[in-house]
Formats: C-alpha cells, structure tokens, sequence
C-alpha cells in the first residue's frame, strides 16, 4: 500500500462532505418519490447530485491529493488476472448471498408471516425499460464502486492503517455499513471485510472498485429483471434437497473466496518491488 499520511482533518473533511452529500441525495430521493416518481428510479437519479457535492466541498482536498489519488489507479497495478479475480470475488460474493438465503428458506430461517403468501417457487425474469436498466448500472455499478472506494478503503482505512491492518479493515468496513440501509448491515459489513483485504494485499483501489461493481452490477440485474415468491407452508419444513444444495453451494463459494484471496496475498508477496 502506498505510504501516505492522512491527516484527521482530512478524514473528517472526507466524513463531513460525504454525509452532506447523502443528506442531500435523501431529501432529494424523497422529493422525486412524493412527486410520483417510481422508487427505484428515484434512487438512482437522486444518486446523480452525489458526485458534484463532493467535488464541490472536497475540490481543495482533491486538489492537494492528487499524487495519492493517482496511485490508487496507477495503470501498472491494472492486470487481466487482478480484473479477473475481483470479477470472480465478485461473483462469489452474490452466490453467497443467494446460497444463504435459499438454505435459510429451506430451512425455516427466512420466511413470511402473511398467510396470504405465495408458496411457490414462483420466478420470473422481465428487466425494465433500457433507460432504467442503463441509469442503474451507471449509478450503482460505475459512480457508487468509485466514490466509495476512494472514500472508505482509500482516506478512511488507509488514515487507520497506523492501527494495525486489522483494526484498519473492521474500522473502516463499520463506517461503509453505517452509510448503508439498516437492514443490509451484516452482509455490507462483511462484503467491505473482503473489498478492504483486497485494498490491504494489492495495495491498489482498482481490485475492490471491480469487486464492488461486480456486485453491485449483478444486484441490478437482481432489482430490474428479477422477480421471486417463495414462501413453503411451515408443515413442509424443513426442505432438506434444496437446503443441502444451497449449503453445499455456500461452502464451496466460501472456501473459492478463501483460496482466491490465498492467491492474491502470495501474488502480492511474490511480485517484484
């Protein structure tokens, strides 16, 4: 990793002018909603005024950070085998999620309290209208990976850094939950463990911005083409094919996680410095 000091006024700055940012983006979301505006589509054009209210509030900060910004991208850390692996880190990470969730359906973990609700498995795969799809993954799978990165794993775990690489990490991934909805923080805290390992062994933003654009990428295909009910009578339960196979699916993504991040860390050990 680079060896830069990060003063805590920068952090704060970063902090501050992030929040100002969210703030604005919610009343902004809320706005658009009220209007008649469909949800999704509000979330992702209220997404649009983020960028410009960083730069505007950090346009100092990002003027005196230059050198650093840019050896968080230097060219020479890009590689086809770094893409693929954070591609793949990517994948794992959204067949986790869903492994998890069928074993916990199966298993009576996760479930509906209406009574009215479909059993099912009812699944259907109908994306919305192009201009929605393109808008959300130019927002979530474009700005989002950067803005964050550049903000979570490149000022606030590299300011922490001093720490140790293990408070670091934690530290950093709680802040990247807080700025998330309430009930994804678990699975946001975990993801932003692995995106921060990754930031620590390569030393670069450009494996944990294409980690992070894979799965936000493959969430929007989730949210604007994808559509499930399933709900197993509570007699039924619980299902143990579908709750063994998703088991073993979350096992074997788990130790492929393992074994990738295994190979990035000797990489890392073994290139030339």
């Amino acid at each position: 990793m680079t060896a830069h000091t990060i003063s805590r006024t920068t952090i704060v700055a970063v902090l501050v002018a992030t929040i100002a940012a969210h703030v604005a983006r919610a009343w902004l979301q809320v706005h658009l909603t009220d209007g008649g505006m469909q949800t999704g589509l509000a979330d992702d054009l209220s997404y649009l005024l983020v960028p410009p209210i960083l730069i505007l509030l950090l346009f100092p900060l990002w003027r005196s950070e230059k050198a650093f910004l840019a050896s968080q991208f230097r060219r020479v850390d890009l590689t086809w085998e770094l893409a693929a692996r954070a591609f793949a880190i990517g994948v794992l990470i959204r067949l986790l999620w869903w492994s998890q969730l069928i074993a916990g359906v199966s298993f009576g973990i996760y479930g509906s309290s209406d009574p009215d609700a479909i059993a099912g498995p009812i699944v259907s795969f109908q994306c919305a209208s192009p201009g929605i799809v393109f808008l959300g993954f130019i927002v979530m799978a474009v700005l989002v990976p950067i803005i964050e990165e550049i903000t979570h794993r490149g000022y606030i775990q590299s300011a922490l850094d001093g720490r140790g690489f293990i408070v670091a990490i934690s530290l950093s991934s709680l802040i990247f939950m807080v700025f998330h909805k309430f009930n994804t923080w678990p699975t946001v805290f975990l993801i932003g463990l692995v995106l921060g390992a990754q930031y620590r062994i390569t030393g670069s933003l450009w494996s944990s911005v294409f980690t992070h654009a894979t799965i936000n990428g493959l969430i929007q295909i989730d949210w604007r083409c994808l559509s499930g009910q399933w709900n197993p009578v509570a007699t039924d339960l619980p299902l143990l094919l579908p709750g063994g196979v998703a088991t073993a699916i979350f096992t074997a993504c788990l130790i492929a996680l393992a074994t990738l991040l295994r190979q990035m860390i000797t990489g890392a050990t073994n290139a030339p410095r």
